[in-house]
């Protein structure tokens, strides 16, 4: 299985692509991941790759080959939609957040992203941002947007939630485990 996550430094792509890789690994997979940070601490794209298989040689997933490609914002999905297979599916938080060019002025934020994705892509679009406000904390973002990926990977949801909790800070487990029933129950 090869995953693509993508988003803006801050959104939780790093701790995501961990959760993944160790729930794999606690299910007997062979697992390798990649994380590129580039411009992350300042809000700028974040790219982690989690790849998982009987064995598996290499963490970096390759233009067309991914099986999921989960977006925390749906720029960063257009930009990395290129690397989902022909017949991958694309998770994306329905949050927009302007980049750099945007923000400066020379740029304009695209107006119909999630339809043009739509268009050549199979698509699940959550609105991650607005659930975790919901529940109380926006950074949960991430384990929404999982939650509703983790119905493309073949683990139980007993798994995810164990891994999950193992894996973010104690005192968020509570909350982090709503935010993923959350997604996981969205359709």
């Amino acid at each position: 299985m090869d995953i693509m996550i993508v988003g803006v430094g801050g959104q939780g792509t790093l701790l995501t692509s961990r959760i993944i890789g160790k729930t794999a690994l606690a299910s007997g997979y062979d697992v390798k991941i990649s994380e590129v940070h580039g411009m992350a601490q300042r809000g700028g794209s974040v790219v982690t790759f989690v790849r998982y298989g009987e064995k598996v040689s290499e963490p970096i997933v390759e233009e067309g080959r991914a099986d999921l490609l989960i977006a925390f914002e749906k720029l960063e999905a257009a930009r990395y939609a290129h690397f989902l297979k022909k017949d991958g599916v694309l998770v994306v938080n329905d949050c927009k957040i302007d980049p750099m060019t945007v923000t400066i002025g020379v740029a304009e934020y695209p107006a119909a992203v999630l339809e043009d994705l739509k268009r050549e892509h199979t698509v699940y679009a959550i609105d991650g941002e607005n659930i975790a406000l919901a529940l109380g904390n926006s950074k949960v973002l991430n384990s929404v947007v999982l939650g509703l990926a983790a119905k493309h990977m073949e683990f139980e949801k007993e798994r995810w939630i164990e891994v999950l909790s193992a894996t973010v800070p104690q005192k968020t487990i509570e909350l982090n485990t709503k935010a993923f029933n959350a997604g996981y129950e969205k359709e």
